[in-house]
Parts: C-alpha cells; structure tokens; sequence
C-alpha cells in the first residue's frame, strides 16, 4: 500500500495540551501602564541584519514591541559597520508602521554579536533614551546578550515570551512547553524580554511597508570604551552552505530521530527534503550520536521552529522535542511504535517503517520546481 495511502488521522481532542496559570499578582505589583500614562511606554528592539536586510526573527521582535506599544513608538537598534548596516537601516525604517525611530551604532567592534560589546552597547543606549521596554528574540543572539545586559542594569529579564496580555503582563511556556504561565512585571527600569519568534505574526513588507520611513541616527559612541570591554574574541563563523532553507525560517520542516540509525541515512532524508524544498532537522538524540550538526536540532535546547508541515521519522517524540515543534500547523508522524508519544500531538500518523515509506515518498512526489 501507498506510503501516503495509509496515512491515518489522528483523532485529538485537545491537541496541544498546555494548561494555563494565572497566579494573582502580589499586592505590591505595579500595576499595567493605561490611559495617559501610555504615552510614556517607549520601546527599544535589539535588532539581527544579514545581507542589508533586517533578519526575520527580528520582525518578529518588532511585531511584538508593537503589541506592547500602542502609540507607535518603537525604536530598532542595529549594530555593525559598512554598506550592509546603512541597507539594514533603511530597511527597518520602513519594515513596520509601528517604528518610529532607527538607531545605528557604527563600529566595527559590533559587527559580530559578541555578549560583552552588545551589553555595553544596550547599556549606553538605554541611560540615553530611558526606554521602557527592551525587547529581543529568543535565539542564541538574544539569549546571549540580553541576560548580560540586565545585570548591568539591574533589571530581571522576562524570558521565552509566547504572548503579550499588557505592557506588564506577559505569557511564557514552563515545563518544556507543558504549563503556560503567567508573569507580571513589576521591576523598577527597563522591562527586558526575550520572545519565541514562532509566536508573534510577522508584519508583510510588501503591504505594511510606510509611505515615510522613520529617522535614521546615529548612536553616540563618545564614551564607548572599545578597548576595555572585550573579554573574548571573534574567531570565525563554520556554517554549512545549503540550497535549502533555513531551519528556523521555512515552510516545511523534515525532522529525523534516532530511527534512521546513521549519519549515511540521513542523506536518505535530505533527498526528500529536496523534494520538498523543505528545510532538515533532527532531534538531539541524533545530534549526540553524530548523524548531523547540532544547527539542526530542534527542541527546548535546540531551535523552535512552526512551520506549515512537519514531518517527523523516526522521532519519538521526548517532551524536550516536542517543545520544539508543537507550534506547527500541521504534524505528520511516521514512527514504527504506535505507543510514540509523537503521535499524541500530530494530526496525521504512519505506523510504518520509516526505511520504507521514505523511498517510496521520494519516488512518489514530483520533483520541486
């Protein structure tokens, strides 16, 4: 029987099984910023560029900082040197209606993102603007500097963001995604927060894009002491050079686990991810034994990712992957033991034997064009 022929639906009555806690807020809590008081809620975005353009996981942070910024008022912070800044420039100026401002810290100690420089650099900006809210994607740039700069300032960060209920008031997974949990800020200065990119809607550029873009300026770096910060160094960046898209941005995801077995049957699935013009990832189980690189694990410790279709072989599903991957919008599983957990979440599943059913989807589909 067909591969695609047999596969079975899922009958789920609450696919994602999150369980929300709302904790009462301490009597001392400060309470959400409302009415007049909202037009002092500024807020500064740490923004990625690659290739003169703003990265995608940084729109989202600038989604997210208008949800928290009714009145418009959110500043993207770029950091770098050369043409590709002032490109990135531009194009934040215009990427969402909510911008109101670009700031640009030309030096070349900034242009890659090392912890030390980036949280000097936050520290500066923010005893410049006072802003009051300073927001970041959850990927290694964030998780990297944004901790590092909330010591400076004193400040608790609100990690792993997945919604916003008021400029105070925030939702994030715990228990590898398991329980939602709500936080409510009640810190004096900046509220710092990282947010899962997976979660906030990306604004279009192509119909968002504004008449007018917002003001470009300059970070005064006067008293930005390049020579005393650094505590490490730049060595090199090791990536691999694929057609396929990236893992973190793309549409279909093919994820394999520790069934395939080997590094070699990997390939196996790379072919149809081909066929797909799907991106490649994997659980940490195949990381640790060596079948791939660990920039296509996926999970609590790896990448959080939502595509539109994900097929997972051979996974079995560890609450640690499914953290991962629960956000996509629909999940096929293909793993020989029907007691997998991976089949509590999916909505299409194929007890069959993986080794089987991809070569007969490989031989099946129509070449991508």
């Amino acid at each position: 029987m067909a591969a695609v022929a047999m596969l079975k639906r899922c009958l789920l009555r609450n696919r994602r099984p999150f369980s929300a806690l709302s904790p009462s807020p301490p009597s001392s809590a400060s309470p959400p910023i409302r009415g007049s008081l909202s037009r002092f809620v500024s807020t500064l975005v740490l923004a990625e560029h690659e290739g003169g353009l703003v990265k995608q996981s940084s729109l989202s942070a600038i989604a997210a900082a208008a949800v928290v910024n009714k009145e418009k008022s959110v500043t993207v912070l770029l950091g770098g040197s050369g043409l590709s800044l002032g490109k990135a420039a531009s194009h934040a100026a215009s990427c969402h209606p909510s911008v109101s401002q670009v700031l640009v810290a030309d030096a070349d100690i900034l242009v890659h993102p090392l912890a030390e420089t980036w949280a000097e650099l936050v520290n500066l900006v923010q005893h410049q603007g006072n802003y009051s809210h300073i927001i970041t994607t959850s990927n290694s740039f964030g998780k990297n500097v944004l901790p590092r700069a909330a010591a400076l300032l004193d400040v608790s960060p609100v990690t792993d963001v997945v919604e916003i209920a008021e400029s105070h008031l925030f939702i994030r997974p715990i228990y590898a995604g398991n329980a939602l949990c709500t936080v409510r800020y009640a810190g004096k200065g900046p509220c710092m927060m990282t947010i899962r990119s997976t979660s906030f809607t990306l604004p279009s550029c192509s119909t968002e894009t504004k008449s007018v873009e917002a003001p470009i300026s300059q970070v005064d770096l006067s008293t930005f002491d390049e020579g005393s910060i650094p505590k490490s160094r730049w060595l090199k960046l090791v990536s691999q050079e694929s057609e396929r898209p990236d893992l973190g941005n793309a549409r279909i995801v093919v994820t394999g686990g520790r069934g395939l077995k080997s590094a070699e049957n990997f390939k196996l699935l790379e072919k149809l991810a081909e066929k797909l013009g799907a991106a490649v990832g994997a659980t940490r189980a195949a990381v640790d034994a060596g079948f791939v690189p660990n920039d296509l694990q996926v999970g609590q410790t790896g990448k959080i990712v939502a595509p539109e279709l994900y097929m997972a072989f051979g996974v079995s599903g560890a609450i640690q992957h499914l953290a991962g991957m629960r956000d996509s919008k629909v999940i096929v599983a293909i793993n020989k033991d029907a007691d997998a957990p991976i089949f509590q979440v999916a909505d299409y599943g194929l007890v069959a034997d993986l080794f089987e059913v991809i070569p007969e989807l490989i031989e099946k589909l129509p070449d991508k064009k």
